[in-house]
């Protein structure tokens, strides 16, 4: 008799298993299952009341950006600054402008005391002196020829004299406005005899001084570094960003790049990549990507530390759920849940990307068209993990 009702019992447990499954793979709802990781065929049934603290809504698609983050610097156009040497050796007498002045083009920047100057306004000098004498003798030829006597080649010779001191003056001339003295200077110098020996060196383009090392009394020369001043186009700013070795292949010209500074927060400074540098640095292993940007008001201070978000090829569309969709597991799985009658709901384990403006990209598991819970997630799997207590 015993032994008849052991058998009978372990029939039925057999036969309940279903060959050694779960009789039921789904747990019922208000029972919480045996472990913190539910199967994907995990179902809850809400009640009418229930579905209102939710949003169930059809899985669509959304773009998501293929982007690279960087960080970098803010830095001068090297095309647009320019380093202003003198054109001839000379010692530094005086300075006009300190570091960070805005200058106009022309605007005067220092003098120095040029022995090449000098020699040139002492030939100057000389050779308007010549002309005067010159043209002096010939009046007086021109008068006397044919009444007094005059020879006719003494008049060609005053003629020729006189011709040679005019081109002679104006080469003269033309020597002392190299050194970027004007018409009305070099007169005064001729009718007061005297030499002026301040050489100026005038700014060569407008824009910002960006580096000063003009000390008085100092010897410059025409291409000696470091040059007394350097002047800079500040309305264009290079964003200089480090990138990584192994990205390095994504980046081309013309990619779109957003920089944010913490001097302005919230705010977004645009470019396109510019230049890719060729070498790549041996120490950090990373490369440099350049995007120049419009700063009219000079926002951006080179040295400023900044961040770079390079979006590296056309946003990709994809399944996208809102982040309120999506809930993460006790083993690190993310799942969604999703609904055929907005009444039972199944856990469904779900593969993520990309993150753009609150939207999950989900890779796999998902797909448009689908009806799914985008708020609320939370609360359906609070209810499969820790159901209410009666």
């Amino acid at each position: 008799m015993v032994l008849t009702i052991t058998t009978i019992v372990v029939v039925t447990v057999f036969l309940k298993s279903g060959s050694g499954q779960p009789a039921n793979p789904s747990p019922p709802p208000g029972l919480a299952p045996a472990s913190n990781a539910p199967s994907a065929e995990a179902t809850v049934d809400l009640a009418p009341s229930q579905t209102n603290a939710i949003k169930i809504e059809t899985v669509g698609t959304y773009p998501f950006p293929v982007e690279r983050t960087a960080v970098g610097t803010i830095a001068f156009d090297d095309d647009l600054s320019v380093p202003v040497f003198p054109s001839y050796q000379g010692k530094l007498l005086k300075t006009f402008v300190e570091l960070g002045d805005d200058v106009q083009k022309g605007q005067p920047l220092y003098t120095i005391d040029s022995p090449d100057l000098i020699q040139t306004e002492s030939t100057l000098i000389g050779a308007a002196a010549a002309y005067v004498l010159y043209s002096n003798e010939l009046a007086r030829a021109t008068d006397l020829f044919g009444t007094n006597g005059v020879p006719k080649r003494e008049l060609e010779q005053a003629t020729s004299d006189a011709q040679t001191a005019a081109g002679a003056l104006r080469a003269a001339r033309a020597a002392v406005r190299v050194f970027g003295k004007t018409e009305s200077e070099m007169d005064r110098i001729i009718a007061d005899r005297k030499i002026d020996a301040a050489l100026v060196v005038p700014s060569p383009i407008k824009g910002q001084i960006t580096s000063m090392n003009a000390p008085p009394g100092i010897l410059v020369q025409p291409g000696i570094t470091p040059a007394p001043y350097s002047i800079a186009d500040c309305s264009v700013k290079w964003m200089l960003a480090s990138v990584t070795e192994s990205d390095s292949p994504l980046y081309h010209t013309g990619q779109p790049v957003a920089v944010r500074a913490m001097a302005y927060p919230g705010r977004v400074f645009k470019g396109t990549i510019s230049k890719i540098y060729a070498t790549v640095d041996p120490n950090t292993h990373r490369a440099t990507v350049r995007s120049g940007i419009a700063d009219p008001k000079q926002e951006l201070r080179p040295g400023m530390l900044v961040n770079f978000v390079i979006q590296v090829q056309e946003p990709v569309m994809s399944a996208a759920l809102p982040m309120n969709g999506v809930v993460r597991n006790g083993d690190g799985t993310f799942a969604a849940w999703v609904t055929a009658d907005r009444h039972r709901f199944s856990q469904r384990i779900i593969k993520l990307g990309l993150q753009q403006d609150g939207m999950d990209q989900v890779l796999e598991g998902l797909q448009p068209g689908e009806l799914a819970v985008t708020d609320g997630a939370v609360f359906i799997s609070n209810i499969l993990y820790a159901p209410p207590s009666d």
